[in-house]
């Protein structure tokens, strides 16, 4: 089909900004994307869809239109829902690179477009998936309100006879027949036909074995009295099969394939395309939030004032919690994935995989978190790393002595739904390691929290397994150890630390060591600690620093807190 076609389609909402000129090209396929560069993805011919959420200045505009025009694609179609109207540099820097460029009206989804598109170039799909397609696109018309994966599943079981599920490669049951596990499949849901659990489970993990070793889908898996055909949901291009099979959805259906005609398997490959449109758009919206994340990170990284990360963390809090009427405790998890070949990047693949197991325990425990929406964790990457900010609703401060806050993410849970995919996804080469923080209420203990996530993975990666996990808690089983260390040991150990406060203490009556031990106690707040001391936050600021200047310690530093906190027990 050529361009000009989709131009005078009306019902997709398109106009041209430039490039009239080029109209007579043929789109091959259609892609969605906000990457900054999505060449990797690109085979020519392709039609382009953006919600520019890649754009942060006029620059980038020029460094994107020249990626797509190397890649041979067809044009570039940008929408207005999110970020308004196509700016002018995006227009100019098309024109240079002689690339077709449109704007798509905010009541068009790009699931409309691209089903359209879909079904013009492929002369090869059944007449049955196209009824399917048809009927889906009247649905989806509205974008994500028309029901997502759920219509198209919907409509498997309504006109093929076919219960198919959508599931993370976790084994998250993103959609499916009859509902999810749970009943929030509706009223007229049958039981039967929700999936357990360890089911899912075991089908994320057979697929993910099978797709390791790189033969097609869909693959064939039998368990009890019922045989299920798993089929890969795959968005984009593909990279290193390790990285993509560990970020790839998978439809299970409940169905032997093996004796399929080519026009059913055709139906169903069909479906998964429709199913990775809305992956796409989910992995967009997730855009603002990994953003946030990473701007906090790096102010972490960078030693930045606790002022200027309150800053940050107030624009996340609404964000990730809506509708909060308190600043809410975070936590931090901190995750990465080794390889035994070290030119694999495991950031990206770790920030992948953090979501989908925090998604897990979120839905698994949704009164954690306050609230109905399980999708509003923040992950960032840094090298092999990524760290996610996990926000809960805070208890008020007046409240807290008497009331229970809530427990937060704990590093075993944490693993337990996932650990079997997992393994099975990071094979024989691959190692999946996490650590999770204390929770803590301010950005003044944030980067602590990060130090301390950072250590906990360490612990866990002392341990055997592909799949590990260790926790805050588990810093402080070194309390154990203490009975067994020397007298002279603990002497000379308190002495070094202590003795220059406790002298200090002795000349000025300052209470440097008592305020030191609130101050641990309080895990770095300063709000709490001085609460607590009765004192002005200034006082106690004043106090910490000659703290530090007595003793050539960072109170900032996770290392330095628990040397402190070992020589109070000790003396």
């Amino acid at each position: 089909m050529r361009l000009r076609a989709l131009l005078e389609t009306d019902s997709l909402g398109m106009r041209l900004l430039g490039g009239g000129d080029e109209l007579d090209r043929t789109v091959r396929g259609v892609m969605t994307t906000d990457l900054r560069d999505p060449s990797r993805y690109l085979s020519g011919g392709e039609l382009v869809l953006t919600g520019l959420a890649w754009r942060r200045s006029p620059e980038e505009s020029e460094d994107f239109v020249r990626i797509l025009a190397a890649a041979g694609v067809a044009g570039l179609a940008a929408g207005e829902a999110e970020m308004g109207p196509v700016p002018e540099d995006l227009v100019i820097a098309c024109a240079k690179h002689r690339l077709p460029v449109f704007s798509v009206s905010e009541d068009v989804a790009f699931a409309t477009i691209t089903e359209h598109v879909v079904r013009q170039v492929s002369t090869e799909r059944a007449g049955d998936l196209a009824a399917v397609v048809d009927r889906h696109r009247r649905l989806m018309s509205s974008g994500p309100s028309g029901g997502g994966p759920d219509v198209v599943l919907d409509l498997l079981g309504s006109d093929l006879d076919l219960r198919a599920w959508v599931l993370s490669p976790t084994g998250r049951p993103v959609a499916g027949a009859g509902g999810l596990p749970g009943g929030t499949g509706g009223p007229g849901e049958d039981p039967a036909a929700t999936l357990a659990p360890a089911t899912a489970a075991r089908l994320a993990g057979e697929h993910l074995a099978a797709a390791r070793t790189g033969r097609p889908g869909p693959h064939r898996v039998t368990l009890g009295d019922a045989t299920y055909s798993l089929f890969p949901i795959r968005a984009g291009g593909r990279h290193d099969l390790r990285e993509t099979v560990l970020s790839d959805w998978m439809l299970a259906v409940e169905a032997d394939a093996g004796d399929w005609p080519e026009e059913r398997l055709d139906l169903l490959q069909g479906v998964t395309q429709l199913i990775a449109v809305e992956r796409d758009r989910r992995d967009a919206a997730r855009t603002v939030r990994r953003r946030l994340a990473q701007e906090v990170l790096e102010l972490l990284q960078a030693g930045a004032q606790p002022p200027e990360i309150a800053a940050r963390l107030r624009v996340a809090a609404p964000v990730l919690l809506p509708g909060l009427g308190t600043a809410p405790q975070w936590q931090v998890v901190v995750a990465r994935v080794d390889w035994s070949d070290s030119e694999i990047e495991g950031g990206p693949v770790a920030q992948s995989l953090l979501e989908e197991t925090l998604l897990d325990a979120r839905t698994s425990a949704p009164d954690v978190t306050g609230t109905d929406d399980s999708d509003r964790i923040a992950v960032a990457h840094t090298g092999d790393e990524a760290v996610a900010l996990v926000p809960f609703p805070s208890v008020p401060a007046d409240d807290r002595d008497g009331a229970e806050t809530p427990a937060g993410l704990e590093a075993d849970a944490l693993l337990s739904t996932v650990r079997e995919p997992m393994e099975q996804g990071l094979g024989e080469d691959g190692r999946l390691t996490l650590g999770v923080s204390a929770a803590v209420h301010s950005a003044e203990g944030l980067r602590g929290a990060l130090e301390e996530a950072r250590h906990a993975r360490r612990v866990a990666a002392a341990r055997p397994g592909r799949v590990c996990a260790a926790g805050h808690e588990e810093l402080a089983s070194h309390v154990l150890l203490l009975p067994f260390v020397p007298d002279d040991v603990r002497r000379a150990f308190t002495a070094r630390l202590l003795a220059p406060l406790h002298d200090y203490d002795r000349r000025h009556r300052a209470e440097l060591v008592p305020t030191l031990d609130a101050f641990l106690a309080a895990d770095g707040s300063w709000t709490r600690c001085a609460s607590r001391l009765h004192l002005h936050v200034n006082t106690l600021r004043y106090r910490i620093g000659r703290i530090e200047q007595l003793t050539g310690r960072d109170l900032s530093r996770l290392e330095d807190k628990l040397d402190f906190f070992l020589a109070l027990r000790m003396s």
